[in-house]
């Protein structure tokens, strides 16, 4: 037995119209991975927003200059409503990723990186790149 019919008199979704309103419109996947980036005296602070994520499944990789970030999370991880079915479900699910150049002078173990409440913190050296000095090569001209 249904205690709230799904469709209306007029055969209007209740459920649709209710989440049309702006206040609900979809965000964006990329936004979940919202960054500050600021500059101290030597370092680069990065604070990346990442609500919901256990520590386990964020993953800062470093690979050719570039700091790679992502998050990953399992449906499987999420609460089950055991009792019933889902009429709409906007948590979000999967994984995100975002890639910061970093330099090729920054090392694994210069990187700190910490997380609480929903904030991944990396703190990342500056680091001075020498200055290559551009060798002038001349074309012959026959």
């Amino acid at each position: 037995m249904l205690l709230l019919p799904k469709r209306s008199r007029f055969g209007l979704d209740l459920f649709d119209d209710v989440f049309k309103d702006p206040f609900f419109t979809d965000v964006d996947r990329n936004l979940s991975m919202l960054t500050d980036i600021k500059e101290e005296n030597d370092n680069y602070i990065i604070d990346i927003n990442l609500p919901g994520y256990a520590k386990e499944d964020i993953k800062a990789e470093l690979r050719n200059g570039y700091l790679n970030v992502s998050a990953t999370k399992d449906e499987k991880k999420d609460e089950k409503d055991e009792k019933g079915n889902y009429i709409r479900r906007e948590r979000f699910t999967g994984s995100c990723r975002r890639s910061y150049y970093v330099g090729p002078d920054v090392k694994e173990e210069d990187i700190k990186a910490s997380y609480k409440d929903g904030i991944l913190n990396l703190t990342i050296p500056k680091k001075e790149t020498a200055a290559i000095a551009e060798e002038k090569k001349y074309i012959a001209i026959e």
